[in-house]
């Protein structure tokens, strides 16, 4: 049986096209600058070319994360692929304060035991007992999901 959505995270399109954008165009700028350009030592054209096909290759793996939501359960907050980012038990802390190191439009989940490392540019990744989620979504949908989580954490530890 389906459990209930009570909030569900996505990309904003504009954000989404902005930031892929940005990236698919630096790549191909500094593509184009080793090409035509290229410095006077081969190290540094090759430097060049990895660091523009680099950008281009996060640019891609950044419009195939962010093609995926967050969808926030009674139970669990997981990925619209089913991947579950952390089970409402396992949640130590919901961390969205002015000076917490976290992306923008977002909120950090600080977890009881680490998890395995997972990155999705743009919309969320997993590092240790940190989670960070937010980029390229809207603060409409992040800023509700982190009070829900935050209620749910109290009544816990009740």
């Amino acid at each position: 049986m389906e459990e209930r959505e009570l909030a569900v995270i996505s990309a904003s399109a504009g954000r989404r096209y902005f930031g892929v954008g940005a990236l698919y165009i630096l790549g191909v700028l500094v593509v184009y600058l080793a090409l035509t350009s290229p410095p006077s030592g081969l190290h540094w054209q090759i430097f060049l070319l990895a660091l523009g096909i680099g950008a281009l290759v996060l640019g891609q793996i950044m419009w195939r994360a962010t093609a995926y939501s967050l969808i926030l359960t009674e139970t669990e907050l997981r990925e619209s692929s089913g991947l579950v980012l952390a089970r409402i038990e396992d949640i130590q802390k919901v961390d969205r304060g002015m000076f917490a190191m976290k992306p923008s439009n977002g909120f950090n989940i600080i977890l009881k035991e680490p998890a395995k490392r997972v990155w999705r540019p743009g919309l969320w990744w997993r590092f240790g007992r940190r989670i960070a989620i937010g980029g390229v979504t809207s603060g409409r949908q992040t800023r509700p999901v982190a009070d829900i989580l935050t209620l749910k954490l109290s009544e816990l530890s009740q």
